[in-house]
């Protein structure tokens, strides 16, 4: 199935991040979200990497332009109609995600692929609110998504072959190396990344190191590129705690219960970068 024009639900950091490699590896993007604001403030994060780029050299003035033209934004999801495969970039809560491809299901053609951007809720699950099952898959990028690699691509039970097929070489196309996960809580980079991350949040609940100190220990003692606590705040603490849940109730092991601590940061509204405090303050104070 040829995938001329690239459908995003979401546009965050995730969801804007996505659509600027669609839009470099030349597909036509459709960006939407559900206020003009947001949409326009991922369009505006777009330009600014791609301005960052050009700046370095990496990336033509003229090219800059042409990958911005090709990005169409909408605050509709009737939008999607115009779309040949789908991805939702929502936020991690189980409920948005189950209404929206409910949602698609009805809007897309039955041809249409519809993908999750999920860290960890079972695509199983997801896929049963649609009456394509057989056309729902994962596709967990990483972030940042315009410098990460890797894209995890998740089969559910129903997922078939084609749909996998078409999955994997759109990664492939987008300039990312794809890894295959069967659909288990957490896949494979969640259920590994997700308890160390909760561990280093244990470390500093229990007093045994300075979060500067756990960050180092695993920056220079494992060779780490950023330590857990800042990973953590990069990817949001409300959404590390929404993984480390799912991963608690899907195994029913102790070893997965959320951090207190974790649990009283997200309470507080301390999410990480994007509210300006989390484990490290980023709003100059």
């Amino acid at each position: 199935m040829e995938v001329k024009t690239f459908g995003i639900i979401g546009a965050g950091q995730m969801g804007g991040g996505i659509a600027q490699v669609a839009a470099m590896s030349g597909k036509s993007v459709i960006l939407n979200d559900i206020q003009s604001e947001f949409v326009e403030k991922g369009l505006a994060g777009i330009e600014k990497n791609l301005s960052r780029s050009v700046d370095k050299g990496k990336l033509a003035a003229e090219e800059k332009q042409a990958v911005l033209a090709r990005i169409r934004t909408s605050t509709k999801l009737e939008d999607m109609a115009g779309a040949d495969f789908v991805v939702e970039a929502a936020t991690e809560n189980e409920s948005i995600k189950f209404q929206l491809f409910r949602d698609l299901d009805g809007i897309c053609a039955e041809p249409v692929i519809l993908a999750t951007n999920t860290s960890s809720i079972p695509i199983g699950r997801i896929a049963a609110q649609t009456g394509r099952p057989d056309k729902v898959i994962g596709m967990h990028f990483m972030n940042p998504v315009p410098v990460m690699r890797l894209v995890e691509v998740i089969r559910g039970i129903a997922t078939s072959e084609e749909t996998f097929q078409t999955t994997w070489e759109l990664a492939e196309a987008f300039g990312k190396t794809p890894a295959e996960a069967n659909d288990y809580p957490g896949f494979i980079a969640n259920r590994i990344l997700l308890p160390m991350i909760n561990e280093a949040v244990y470390c500093l609940y229990h007093g045994v190191g300075k979060k500067e100190d756990i960050d180092t220990v695993m920056k220079l003692g494992m060779n780490h590129p950023m330590g857990p606590l800042a990973l953590a705040d990069l990817i949001g603490l409300d959404t590390c705690l929404a993984i480390m849940e799912t991963l608690y109730e899907g195994f029913k092991d102790s070893k997965y219960r959320p951090c207190p601590l974790l649990r009283k940061y997200v309470e507080a509204g301390w999410l990480g970068r994007k509210t300006g405090r989390g484990f490290y303050a980023y709003d100059g104070t």
